[in-house]
């Protein structure tokens, strides 16, 4: 299971990181929150459409849905919550950078 978060993660990236800000932000819309969390339970749920057991499908379902689904969630939010989520993702890019 860590393994496929790892690869999720490499693939969402960034985006992934400022749609967490995002929703940590009181100004974020509700309904843009619970899509988030469907997403995430969708992704991290062993009930698919396509079993993960059946790796190269059960994987590209899921890479799939986050490829569409964050950045369609991103354009569909407020600018000011986009603007402090992509600010909190450079302040963190920087001090893990430090290390």
């Amino acid at each position: 299971m860590f393994l496929r978060l790892g690869r999720l993660f490499r693939t969402g990236g960034r985006d992934l990181l400022v749609l967490w800000y995002a929703c940590r932000n009181p100004g974020m819309p509700w309904w843009l929150k619970l899509a988030a969390i469907l997403l995430a339970v969708y992704v991290l749920s062993p009930l698919d459409l396509v079993p993960d057991w059946f790796v190269p499908l059960g994987w590209f379902d899921d890479v799939t849905l986050l490829a569409f689904g964050i950045p369609a969630i991103l354009r569909l939010m407020p600018d000011h919550v986009l603007r402090d989520a992509q600010s909190a993702v450079e302040e963190l890019m920087l001090r893990l950078r430090g290390f």
